[in-house]
């Protein structure tokens, strides 16, 4: 395989999946948008790391010491696998949610009476009930009126309005949050856009900057495309690691570094002190990343989380070979950017395989772009007649693993008329063959024809709410 060639041909499928403990137990795994799959070598580190047990940053004991060294390293590896300077400009928290959360509170005592966050109809409710939150609930105790503004899309193409988006900000807009792709549509919008709507608002910040802040919302975005948070010209980016491969527990803030030097802390504590520093008469906080890592932090988690990248890397180039997991090898960037086009072609294979052949089932409406190319590697539909939640329900029964709701875009939702507010989605990643897209499409289309499709593919009469 020639690790330059980003073709979908040139994926090797079996390679990857040998990777994996869920192929062998024969699931259809098609959920990933909600969480991906832990490779073996990634279990197997957990394990591996059980011996040398021991806290960070604060003692003087061989396993204390090892232990800190591969934990600051993590820092290193996420910051190489962003494109940020160093690991100064990266704080780790447990999800994207707590890590939105930290900038809403880091930020929270510069608001001003008057200033607004404009937020988009694409999102996650992650990143707009902590913003309708502080306008609406936090601010408001203190005097402040903040208004929370709500950027409009295309009901056909699912595309954020940009105009719109462009009229709601103005030289009173603090921030911009926008997602880097919708898990609802599939929808990417054009970020060096919006960066652009964001630097023009005039708005004077604390520092005397005048331009709005931009936070992107990366869960959905960072695993599958490459990222460069510099490039990009975020000044904050969130995303979490349970939907790249790692285990749960582990989410990730980058923001520009001055920003992080300059604000207050989320959490307060243990760990995130300078050292000696705590007076009855005010308290020093610690360097930057450290700053933001009050208390003991998840130590294996971060640990196993920057592994994940790394064999994110060997996957996609050399699956049958380690080049970087299990080392601190430093990553070039036009390796990465190999790694992730590569994801990306086979995700983008997989998806336009789904797109045309869910088209053909009758009564079928899917949400978001038709292009594959314009979305990630999911597909929300509905289906005239069928309740979402017992489709899925039907294709667990056939032994596919779809996911039926709202998927948190709630707004997205309501926008779209749809009562109740759900649709059933199948959501591919990496590890996922063309051959598990038919067979997902195949139950879904017994059963809409009124037949429930049971594991190994027979079809038996279906009898309630998924054959009407």
């Amino acid at each position: 395989m020639n690790p330059t060639d980003t073709s979908s041909a040139e994926w090797d499928i079996a390679a990857v999946r040998d990777h994996f403990l869920f192929p062998a137990e024969g699931r259809v795994v098609t959920n990933n948008a909600a969480s991906t799959q832990p490779p073996r070598e990634l279990l197997e580190l957990y394990r591996s790391l059980a011996p040398g047990y021991e806290n960070v940053h604060r003692g003087q004991s061989d396993a204390s010491r090892e232990l800190t060294r591969l934990f600051e390293d993590a820092y290193d590896t996420i910051a190489q696998f962003l494109g940020a300077p160093s690991r100064r400009s990266v704080a780790l928290y447990r999800n994207t949610t707590e890590a939105i959360n930290a900038v809403l509170y880091s930020l929270l005592t510069e608001f001003r009476d008057g200033d607004n966050v404009v937020t988009t109809m694409l999102e996650h409710n992650s990143n707009y009930v902590p913003w309708s939150a502080l306008c609406r609930d936090i601010l408001p105790r203190f005097g402040r009126r903040v208004d929370c503004r709500l950027a409009r899309f295309d009901p056909e193409t699912g595309e954020l309005d940009l105009e719109h988006l462009a009229s709601l900000i103005d030289a009173r807009t603090k921030l911009v949050c926008c997602t880097g792709a919708s898990n609802f549509l599939g929808t990417r919008p054009p970020l060096e856009t919006v960066r652009d709507l964001a630097d023009a608002s005039g708005y004077v910040q604390p520092n005397g900057e005048e331009r709005s802040y931009l936070l992107v919302d990366g869960a959905q975005l960072v695993p599958g495309t490459f990222t460069d948070v510099q490039a990009l010209g975020a000044d904050y980016l969130a995303f979490s690691f349970h939907k790249l491969l790692a285990p749960f527990g582990v989410g990730v803030l980058y923001a520009r570094e001055h920003l992080l030097e300059s604000s207050l802390p989320f959490l307060y504590g243990g760990d995130m002190i300078a050292e000696g520093r705590v007076f009855p008469g005010g308290v020093e906080y610690g360097p930057l990343p450290w700053k933001y890592a009050a208390g003991t932090p998840n130590i294996l988690g971060a640990i196993v989380s920057a592994q994940a990248l790394r064999l994110l890397h060997d996957l996609a180039l050399t699956p049958t070979q380690a080049h970087y997991f299990g080392t601190g090898r430093p990553i070039e960037r036009e390796t990465t950017r190999r790694a992730m086009d590569r994801i990306s072609a086979w995700n983008r294979h997989l998806t336009a395989r789904a797109l045309e052949r869910l088209e053909a089932i009758p009564g079928l409406t899917i949400y978001g772009p038709g292009d594959a190319a314009r979305r990630t590697s999911l597909v929300a539909f509905t289906v005239a007649g069928h309740d979402s939640g017992d489709l899925a329900h039907a294709l667990n029964d056939a032994g596919v693993e779809a996911r039926a709701g709202c998927h948190c875009a709630t707004l997205a939702h309501h926008a779209l008329g749809l009562t109740p507010a759900g649709s059933c989605r199948l959501s591919f990643y990496l590890y996922n063959t063309p051959e598990e897209v038919d067979v997902a499409v195949d139950a879904l289309a017994a059963i809409v024809a009124g037949r429930r499709r049971v594991r190994g593919g027979r079809d038996v009469p279906v009898v309630g709410p998924a054959g009407r």
